[in-house]
């Protein structure tokens, strides 16, 4: 090959343990002076790394351009790929090992014009896996695969798969222009290597290339491909990947359904059929599945028979599951899934050590994550957090920050146990690769953590106040090679309904966060975002995340004066224009006023302003006599809640809301403003309750048709003791309007008066009433 009658040519799959153990195999018998590995040749400079005994796959290069989120890849390896053990193979070695592909630099500038110009070729190539496994019969990839190269180690199959893709490629009718351009690069890298003096090359690729690299085409047809390609900064380290993701096509575009199932293969120093089934069974038994040596022994035995009725030469994964499911599971699919997820798949995070290049902000989150050990872990972990202890508060504050930065390590989850005030976060966390990755993005934030969600904050606030200076990134954060974008919480844009209440919840998520420097400059952006604000929705919408995070001064020690004097300020403004906000609504605006209404009603209540509270109280009277039905039976059941309206006088409007004069439209829709949220007023006021029966008595069956759904949406609302109760009393009612009757009559003849007497002693006594007032009650 091009001069050199001592280069071997490895063609392999980029995660396969049979290719891994006949990959290091055939070095050993080679005894090669260098080794070429396709992968990117910036990354030349890492590959000592590989031999830190820190250093533990799975792992992935990382190549990026610094500010420019869209433009990143990965390049994983696992410890049963070829690569990593060509890797590892040379330097125990001792000789030098390079990257010969096409330079990052080229291919993720190429990525951004992929479908345009020459890089352009076709979306898709051959799957040379299926196109074999198709040709051979059988309708599975991965079982071909497994029979043929997995099961078969040794030297001798690298020739074979050669001149297997060497016709395929054959026919293939267009070939793919990146890959032309990928292998000009690798002959280039080659001849190099030549001319440096080396005699025994080994060269280790995905086995689609090697007719390529066969191929003797000329150094300047070769120049010409490369003439002219672009070209961008790319800089590269290590990160941590998972089994998980290893799964997934990324990177090589090799991606396989069951890392776990190689890595068993691959490590197993005998009988793998036997350790993988014992394996199976120790997953259940940790889940409380009774499954003994027995259980293990005829599953063995069935995947021994399966593989042989299949003439297979050992039984694979499709064999060992079906054994697994039968035998150890009982026909169990759940259990089997158990067994797929934490077997087949696996649930591995590799690490790096501490010599790997690593930005500023990443050293931080890793210093913080083991001083609050808090382990990144690739499995979903619950965390019950107790504001009240320094620990617990310290790990929200870190959790918040990240989540502000874009970066989704935690999930915030409802917490397992209710009422227990704002004391407690319970938080999912999961770590992923590309958190890495996220990690480095924000790091033009700061070179911590906190300062990075402090200038995060800040930009944000400027962004969406439309104030100069936002200083946003552009540019996806959805990366090459990944199946789904980062995520993260992000600015919307500055304008429409959304601005002013996402300014506030800015506020809220500065105070979770504990970013005490930026609550200055985002508080300044909502006043000034308030003050043109005309909406007296949006003000409505915004003013409940402000409260919130003015209560939460006195949980994470943050003065929430400066906060309260935002929300007076808002709430003044809304009592002034909600008035004129209430006319000319549909039903669909009714119903988001409500809401609204609601949101801010109880606001208030937190809101430590009394006059505030009068304020808003005095508006809503105002706006009673003048609302729609919907916001009007809100309305009355508010003031009636906070003691504005009489018990007689709700009585009173209720009766003439659901008299018969009234549209029975309206009438549902103020007995469902009115009724909304709770059904205690019905179980203890026996006289609104006969009204509301008296009403719905005098429905024709057209008519309660019609308002059956706005019933339903009222009384669904309602918890189900209260349901009952008011059935229990509805049962009693005639569709009068009069009350219930009572179940029974207590007469005086029925009284026993030595027991009455007993009791109201008693009830004296605790009262600190003196003896002839206890007489004289019990006479």
């Amino acid at each position: 090959m091009i001069g050199c009658t001592v280069t071997e040519l490895y063609g392999v799959r980029h995660h396969g343990p049979g290719s891994a153990r006949s990959v290091r195999a055939a070095l050993v018998a080679q005894q090669p002076d260098v080794v070429l590995i396709e992968g990117p040749p910036e990354a030349d400079g890492l590959v000592e790394l590989a031999a830190d005994p820190y250093m533990r796959p799975p792992v992935a290069l990382l190549g990026y351009v610094a500010g420019e989120s869209s433009k990143a890849a990965f390049w994983p390896f696992a410890v049963f790929s070829p690569e990593w053990q060509a890797m590892r193979y040379a330097l125990g070695a001792g000789i030098p090992v390079r990257f010969c592909d096409l330079p990052a630099a080229h291919q993720l500038a190429m990525a951004e014009g992929r479908g345009e110009g020459r890089w352009a070729g076709p979306r898709s190539r051959v799957d040379p896996v299926a196109e074999l496994a198709s040709a051979a019969g059988y309708d599975d990839p991965e079982r071909w695969w497994e029979d043929t190269v997995e099961h078969v180690p040794g030297p001798a199959v690298f020739a074979a798969l050669a001149e297997a893709i060497g016709i395929l490629r054959e026919q293939t009718e267009e070939p793919d222009s990146r890959d032309a351009v990928r292998e000009a690069h690798m002959r280039k890298v080659l001849r190099q290597t030549v001319k440096d003096g080396y005699q025994r090359i080994a060269v280790v690729c995905g086995a689609w290339h090697v007719p390529a690299l066969q191929s003797r085409p000329t150094a300047a047809a070769d120049d010409r491909l490369l003439r002219g390609l672009p070209k961008v900064k790319a800089t590269f380290t290590w990160v941590p990947w998972t089994y998980g993701r290893l799964s997934y096509t990324s990177g090589y575009g090799a991606g396989i359904r069951s890392p776990g199932w190689y890595d068993h293969l691959f490590s197993s120093a005998g009988q793998p059929i036997e350790r993988w089934l014992a394996k199976a069974a120790a997953v259940l038994r940790d889940e409380g599945i009774g499954v003994s040596a027995a259980h293990v022994i005829e599953a063995v035995r069935l995947a021994d028979a399966l593989a042989a009725l299949r003439g297979r030469p050992l039984a694979g994964l499709e064999e060992v599951t079906e054994s697994a499911r039968a035998v150890l599971c009982e026909g169990s699919d759940l259990l089997t899934a158990l067994i797929q997820r934490r077997l087949v798949v696996g649930e591995r995070l590799g690490a790096v050590p501490a010599a790997t290049p690593m930005v500023p902000l990443q050293r931080d989150l890793q210093n913080q994550q083991r001083r609050l050990r808090l382990r990144p872990e690739p499995s979903p972990r619950d965390y019950d957090l107790d504001l009240r202890k320094p620990n617990d508060l310290a790990r929200s504050h870190l959790l918040h920050r990240l989540a502000l930065l874009g970066i989704r390590w935690g999930t915030p989850r409802e917490g397992r146990t209710r009422n227990i005030g704002t004391f407690r976060e319970t938080w999912e966390l999961t770590w992923r690769p590309e958190l890495d990755l996220a990690l480095i993005e924000a790091s033009m934030w700061g070179s911590t953590v906190a300062a990075a969600a402090t200038q995060r904050a800040r930009s944000l606030a400027s962004g969406v106040s439309g104030a100069p200076g936002a200083s946003e990134p552009a540019g996806s954060s959805e990366f090459p090679g990944i199946s789904e974008p980062l995520g993260g919480w992000r600015s919307p844009k500055p304008s429409g309904a959304s601005a002013l209440e996402e300014l506030t919840t800015l506020v809220e998520r500065c105070l979770l966060a504990d970013l005490g420097d930026a609550l200055p400059a985002v508080l300044a952006a909502v006043r000034a975002r308030a003050a043109l604000d005309t909406d007296v929705a949006h003000l409505m919408a915004a003013l409940p995340a402000l409260v919130r995070a003015a209560r939460y001064g006195d949980v994470r020690g943050t003065d929430p004066a400066r906060l309260g004097e935002v929300a007076i300020e808002m709430m003044t403004r809304i009592c002034a224009g909600l008035p004129a906000a209430m006319g000319s609504l549909d039903e669909a605006a009714e119903r988001a006023m409500r809401d609204r209404v609601d949101a801010v009603h109880s606001a208030t209540g937190l809101l430590a302003d009394g006059a505030s509270r009068e304020r808003w109280l005095d508006t809503l009277a105002r706006l009673l006599p003048r609302c729609p039905p919907l916001i009007s039976g809100r309305l009355t059941r508010l003031l009636l809640d906070a003691g504005r309206l009489a018990t007689d006088k709700a009585s009173a409007r209720m009766s003439r809301e659901l008299s018969a004069a009234a549209p029975a439209a309206a009438a549902a829709g103020w007995a469902e403003g009115f009724l909304a949220g709770s059904g205690l007023l019905l179980v203890h006021d026996d006289k609104l309750l006969a009204l509301a029966d008296g009403w719905l008595a005098g429905l024709s069956e057209d008519t309660f048709a019609a308002v059956l759904p706005a019933l339903r949406r009222t009384f669904g609302g309602f918890a189900p003791p209260e349901r009952r109760a008011i059935g229990e009393k509805a049962g009693r009612l005639d569709g009068t309007g009069r009350a219930p009757v009572a179940a029974a009559t207590v007469t005086d003849d029925e009284l026993d008066e030595d027991r009455a007497t007993i009791a109201v002693r008693a009830v004296a006594a605790i009262l600190g009433l003196p003896a002839a007032s206890c007489r004289a009650a019990a006479s």
